[in-house]
């Protein structure tokens, strides 16, 4: 395939010399350009043909980076992100592919001593939030190639359009750092300014007969609505879903590339499930009579980005998940058209929790849809020898764990039908025939479904052991029972801050002194992650000396007093923390979207 090259080259690895009151950046990779100087006291940013000479007064820090990422205002500092270590995971249409393994943040703050006690609070408590966004992962990133447009896209660009540097280049849902270049692109420093995805990259390579396939699988997250599990859910009132996630897989062999596109996103209204302590929060839908309008506006946009729609809902149709179900297929009735298909899939009800076999049910009612609406195909000239006009969108709760099956199996059935199109393939030949290319082909999916899972719930996805094994095993549900207790710790306790540093980068919050904002310290006493543990081992000491007291009993008759004292303490501290579950939880406080 054609590559799209841009025409101005970024800088692949550069020096950062921290000097008392600037850092300067020297590109070190062979490249004449000039460096990049920040002024540590308002986060400024200049071109300078030399770096400043060292003396005893200004020794200068100097470490080796391979990207700057971005520049992030707060209230009275700003601060430099920059990737500190890469590892190349593969190549996407021959160039290189690298994935972000350490993320550093540099203040640029010196400023803040000069503002006043609001001032230095805010900063002090918005900064702590940047810790946690320098642990951000599935960030990925190439310096020749645009990550963020799938290949049938980057083939439909314009010559015009492919001199222009990456970062213009770029889709603006899927580039991860889309805000905090801001500064940068003001600055026009085009070598500089490195787009970035979160996400998922997969690649293999294997041999089937005599020929080499090259399998390639790619996550690109939209940060329209980017966020955590919980503190996330559904549609906001534009159109945009949570978790919503376009998944490509290429196939290169003989210089032919075929390539399938396929999205995910959480259902498409207002609904949310508040964390209170319960295993599973109950679902609450918000405005059900603006419902129909913003599914609209969700399948309005997808229509114009991906052509047909075909939408998969895989949540239950009877008890809390039915509601959600029910009202999402009455919102489709204003939806449903030439271009717009709506179709309900119990997955529990029909696979149950090991027949995940049963998916070819599925399968059997989309074929059609699938056949019409094909895949890219580009022959050894890289001319358009077929096209995919049409997507699947599939949901179930999470858009995780049912849904990640599901792709994979979607996904699996239409490699087939490229490789034999191609040639590699004869007419009854599946994947599971070539044992060496199947295994593969179910690890290439399962980091996948771990990745995209990760950066939502926080733990690799659930059902992960059928899509890597092709059968469900007694360790896998095991991971799973694990998996499904971290992710409840995380949602409650972990998410509401993590969702605060996500809300930062991507702009979705801008600080601000003159904002309603009340410091996390001073958020009454009792919201802090803090609390829960330790009631927790109040209630459990309570069982606990209950049980001794119980086991006194034939000694001396007073224990059973004692043990009826102490079991009704800790069933009274149980049923507190029941009951104020809420303000147990670690929430996020940022909820002011950006104006």
């Amino acid at each position: 395939m054609e590559r799209a090259e841009s025409g101005q080259k970024l800088y692949t690895r550069m020096r950062l010399w921290e000097f008392p009151d600037q850092y300067v950046i020297e590109p070190t990779d062979g490249s004449c350009g000039s460096s990049l100087a920040v002024n540590k006291a308002d986060g400024s940013m200049s071109l300078i043909d030399e770096v400043p000479e060292c003396s005893s007064i200004r020794v200068p820090k100097i470490r080796i980076i391979f990207g700057v990422i971005g520049m992030l205002k707060l209230v009275a500092g700003s601060y430099l992100i920059v990737i500190t270590d890469r590892e190349c995971v593969g190549s996407y249409l021959g160039h290189p592919i690298y994935k972000a393994t350490s993320l550093k943040i540099f203040p640029c703050d010196q400023s803040v001593k000069n503002s006043n006690a609001e001032q230095k609070t805010l900063e002090t408590e918005f900064s702590g939030l940047l810790n946690v966004a320098e642990r951000t992962s599935g960030l990925y990133f190439s310096y020749d190639s645009n990550l963020t447009l799938s290949a049938q896209r980057l083939h439909d660009l314009g010559d015009e359009s492919k001199l222009l540097p990456l970062w213009r280049q770029a889709e603006p849902r899927f580039l991860w750092n889309n805000y905090i270049l801001e500064a940068l692109i003001d600055n026009k420093l085009d070598p500089y300014l490195l787009p970035v995805v979160q996400g998922s990259f997969q690649n293999f390579q294997a041999a089937i007969g005599k020929e080499i396939v090259d399998v390639t699988l790619i996550a690109r997250r939209c940060t329209r609505r980017n966020g955590t599990r919980m503190w996330r859910r559904g549609a906001d009132s534009d159109g945009y879903v949570a978790n919503f996630v376009e998944t490509e897989q290429i196939v290169q062999m003989n210089g032919f590339t075929s390539s399938f596109v396929q999205v995910r996103g959480s259902i498409p209204f207002i609904w949310e499930q508040v964390v209170d302590l319960t295993y599973k929060p109950k679902f609450e839908i918000v405005r059900p009579e603006e419902a129909p309008r913003v599914a609209e506006r969700h399948f309005l946009d997808l229509r114009k980005k991906y052509g047909s729609i075909l939408a998969v809902n895989l949540v239950n149709k009877h008890g809390g998940e039915g509601r959600l179900s029910e009202k999402f297929a009455n919102a489709m009735h204003r939806v449903i058209g030439d271009d717009v298909r709506y179709l309900h899939f119990d997955f529990h009800k029909i696979c149950g929790h090991v027949h995940f076999e049963h998916l070819s049910i599925l399968y059997d009612q989309i074929v059609d849809f699938l056949e019409k609406n094909g895949y890219l195909l580009l022959n050894e000239k890289g001319e358009k020898m077929k096209e995919q006009t049409g997507v699947v969108r599939t949901n179930c709760i999470d858009c995780l764990d049912r849904t990640n099956v599901t792709q994979s199996m979607i996904g699996r059935r239409m490699l087939e039908i490229q490789l034999r199109r191609i040639g590699v393939f004869g007419a009854e030949e599946t994947i599971s025939s070539h044992p060496n290319f199947d295994e593969s082909y179910k690890i290439l999916w399962a980091n996948h479904g771990d990745e995209i899972s990760i950066q939502y719930s926080g733990t690799p996805a659930l059902k992960g052991d059928f899509v890597r094994f092709g059968q469900r095993s007694i360790q896998g549900i095991l991971n799973d029972g694990w998996n499904s207790l971290a992710r409840y710790y995380l949602n409650n306790f972990s998410d509401g801050t993590k969702q605060d540093s996500i809300d930062l980068l991507q702009g979705h919050y801008i600080v601000s002194v003159s904002r309603e904002t009340t410091p996390p310290s001073q958020t009454g006493g009792l919201e802090s992650v803090a609390y829960f543990p330790v009631a927790l081992a109040l209630v459990l000491i309570g069982f606990y000396l209950a049980l001794m007291s119980l086991r006194q009993v034939r000694y001396d008759l007073r224990h059973l007093l004692f043990s009826v004292m102490w079991a009704s303490l800790s069933v009274a501290l149980g049923a507190f923390v029941k009951a104020n579950g809420r303000i147990f939880c670690k929430r996020p406080r940022l909820n002011k979207p950006r104006s």
